[in-house]
């Protein structure tokens, strides 16, 4: 939901479209959706390797640590103590829930969306399409919906999305006018990861 879209449905007042606020919303958006992505995955991860046997009740809380230092170059502040059973502390964990559906749930919101975009034609970036109110997009997503658990999903996203593979790149082709942003913002500056955390950059 753009603050185009918002607008006219009357839910907010004007709104000045431009580059900048196409920006500040999808970063926003990318804060909440692809800052996910890592953690989202982690928390299978984890589960997956204590079924296997591959993480023991012995080091539960240090196998937690290495993968969130893996993927996030987190570290807890004071020494983790396996008693103190960190992972539990997502109740997903001890609940025995599966984690994968939110991970995968983001990915195909995505893949969705280019779908119906190109569904209708626009042959703008997927982030620049204001709304997609038209019935036919509408009627594609709810007969998709419709089908349930009655055949394989493999064929299911076909029909919506053309293929039967879930793809992540729309996530790239969306969050596009912000990978150009921070390229801009960040050129001559040195970001990433090291061992002690994050390096800032300086806008």
């Amino acid at each position: 939901m753009t603050p185009q879209y918002l607008h006219t449905i009357k839910l907010v007042g004007d709104v000045k479209p431009g580059r900048d606020a196409l920006i500040n919303q999808q970063m926003k958006l990318a804060l909440e959706r692809v800052a996910f992505l890592p953690f989202g995955k982690l928390i299978d991860q984890w589960r997956w390797k204590v079924f296997s046997g591959e993480v023991t009740p012995a080091n539960y809380t240090e196998a937690w640590w290495q993968l969130r230092g893996s993927t996030r170059a987190w570290r807890r502040r004071c020494r983790a103590l396996e008693a103190d059973f960190d992972p539990g502390a997502k109740a997903h964990i001890p609940g025995n829930i599966p984690y994968t559906r939110y991970f995968l749930s983001f990915i195909l919101q995505f893949q969705f969306h280019r779908a119906l975009c190109h569904g209708r034609g626009f042959s703008r970036p997927a982030a620049r399409v204001l709304e997609l109110r038209q019935r036919r997009s509408g009627q594609k997503f709810a007969a998709m919906l419709a089908v349930g658990e009655s055949r394989p999903w493999q064929e299911t996203l076909q029909k919506l999305t053309g293929t039967r593979d879930m793809d992540a790149s729309a996530i790239v082709e969306y969050f596009a006018p912000l990978q150009e942003w921070l390229k801009e913002k960040n050129q001559g500056q040195k970001c990433g990861w090291t061992p002690e955390g994050l390096i800032r950059s300086n806008f």
